[in-house]
């Protein structure tokens, strides 16, 4: 519908979700999908922000006839900080931690501490915390490090945490 509109635009594409969230949040939206008058008024919010001069569309992002592009240089750069095999093995971890906790033995007892070890790694801070002892919250943390490696062997996966 925005293509028609604008008439082959390029910006035909922004004006669809300006328009889409413009109804979204519009206070009537509802009510207008209901009575089936929605794509009736969404075509109308295309409409006026693509043709009017005075539309929040053109006040924001026209900013009187000046057009702000995206420098495509960012759109060709690799994503080398994204590492598939990282997520996978991170994955398979939070699965693990997440039946060692449904275990509610110690399983579950080992978990906890791990993670809480995860989110500060400092026994005798824990200590104090949950008023176990340091000794048995590194053996845990342990005992629970050595589980989730056994568990990834068994998955087929070889990493070292």
């Amino acid at each position: 519908m925005a293509k028609k509109i604008c008439k082959g635009s390029q910006e035909s594409e922004d004006v669809a979700h300006f328009a889409i969230a413009s109804f979204m949040e519009h206070e009537r939206g509802q009510e207008l999908v209901e009575a089936k008058r929605g794509m009736q008024f969404l075509s109308g919010i295309i409409w006026r922000s693509f043709n009017s001069s005075t539309s929040e569309y053109h006040s924001i992002y026209r900013q009187k006839n000046r057009m702000h592009t995206l420098d495509s240089t960012y759109l060709e750069m690799p994503d080398d900080d994204y590492d598939l095999n990282q997520d996978l093995v991170t994955g398979a971890i939070q699965g693990i931690l997440e039946d060692m906790e449904a275990d509610r033995t110690d399983l579950w007892y080992r978990a906890t501490l791990f993670q809480m070890y995860l989110q500060n790694p400092n026994f005798s801070e824990l200590a104090r915390k949950t008023k176990i002892p340091r000794n048995s919250i590194s053996h845990a943390v342990e005992e629970c490090r050595n589980y989730i490696k056994e568990q990834l062997k068994i998955q087929g996966i070889e990493y070292d945490i």
